[in-house]
């Protein structure tokens, strides 16, 4: 998938960049046939929702395809969305399935090797000897982090993304994961609680 997948900022019109529409505003004008709006929304989640997706994977590639697919459903299905809940609820909601659901298809697949799991794909034996050490730490960090997430189980890697990662209150996590407000922070607070241990073991394998 290339940046020119997605329609560009530069076509927005005047009177879009004149005035801050809510998402709300802007889902409800693409649904009367403003097609500016639709670009807009894009521009606001496309790196949001790619960054979310990224942690189901681990694998930029893959994450960028699904937000492609997200995108084009809200293209394509912008009339399902309903304004009784945000938009953001709505479009993290089809993000997160669409996500999950690539997750069961590649349970029988051969798995991506742990070096390819970093924010470039990058092998940490090989540095760019570009970076500084201070970036370097940063990223390796950054994979750990990565890679501990990977290895929660998928309904608590889900609620920590969208609460720790993607900064949403526990009330719209419930909405998007359908799932009791207690269930929701009962989740996050056991998915914390194993990154912790996770993390704590590695950097005791580092001191060693």
């Amino acid at each position: 998938m290339t940046e020119s997948s997605f329609p560009s900022s530069t076509k927005l019109s005047k009177e879009m960049s004149d005035k801050l529409y809510s998402d709300e505003e802007l889902i409800s004008r693409f649904q009367g046939g403003d097609e500016y709006s639709y670009i807009e929304l894009v521009n606001r989640y496309q790196d949001r929702l790619i960054n979310f997706t990224f942690r189901f994977f681990g694998d930029r590639e893959d994450a960028e395809d699904v937000v492609q697919d997200t995108l084009m459903k809200l293209y394509t299905h912008k009339h399902y969305y309903r304004n009784i809940a945000k938009f953001s609820t709505w479009i993290y909601t089809i993000a997160s399935n669409l996500a999950k659901t690539e997750l069961r298809k590649r349970k029988r697949r051969p798995q991506k090797l742990i070096s390819q799991m970093g924010l470039e794909g990058q092998n940490w034996d090989v540095p760019d000897e570009d970076r500084t050490n201070e970036e370097i730490e940063v990223q390796f960090n950054e994979t750990q982090i990565q890679r501990a997430m990977m290895t929660l189980p998928l309904h608590f890697r889900t609620a920590v993304i969208l609460r720790d990662i993607q900064e949403l209150s526990y009330e719209e996590i419930s909405n998007i994961l359908n799932v009791p407000l207690g269930t929701v922070k009962s989740r996050i607070n056991r998915a914390r609680l194993q990154l912790q241990e996770e993390l704590r073991h590695v950097n005791e394998t580092r001191r060693t």
